[in-house]
């Protein structure tokens, strides 16, 4: 998992770097989610303004963006923090415990549901062999987080055997 940070991190410091300007991708790399928002700001911002990435414009158009676009992140984020916190009383009352315990397991099954009908002969090893696993030895359960990867190989040779013998 490292190595692939490493290298995405390079990646974007080369990607990222030439397009908004050293003050831009500074402020965008400190504050994150540069991919998904600020560069998507910026661009669209030295578009507006007629800029050129590269140039002292673009890189003022595109370090004005990244912070704007900062500023209301944290802006929206400290409104839904201050809203929810009145819900807090409410989400956490005894009467809904049940339904966040099960938030996950929902999640994981509605994921399920879309990975088994794609190609329900794979998905079938794993789910048979962690289902006798958790009949067999039931405090497993607490340690499903590491299991999933045992799954995942699973899958992975389950998949390999069967694309062998031409059934996939």
């Amino acid at each position: 998992v490292v190595p692939i940070f490493y290298t995405v991190g390079i990646i974007e410091a080369l990607t990222y770097g030439p397009m908004l300007g050293a003050g831009g991708s500074y402020l965008g790399f400190v504050t994150g989610n540069i991919t998904n928002l600020k560069a998507p700001c910026a661009i669209n911002a030295m578009k507006v303004a007629k800029a050129d990435p590269g140039t002292p414009e673009g890189e003022v158009v595109s370090t004005l963006a990244i912070g704007v676009s900062s500023i209301v992140t944290t802006v929206i984020l400290f409104i839904g923090m201050v809203l929810l916190s009145s819900l807090a009383p409410i989400l956490e009352s005894p009467v809904l415990k049940p339904a966040f315990d099960n938030i996950l397991p929902a999640l994981f099954g509605g994921l399920a549901v879309v990975f088994i009908s794609r190609n329900w002969k794979i998905a079938i090893g794993p789910m048979l062999f962690m289902l006798a696993l958790f009949i067999v030895q039931p405090g497993l359960a607490d340690a499903v987080s590491m299991l999933v990867p045992v799954g995942a190989v699973i899958a992975i040779l389950i998949s390999r055997l069967l694309y062998k013998k031409g059934k996939l």
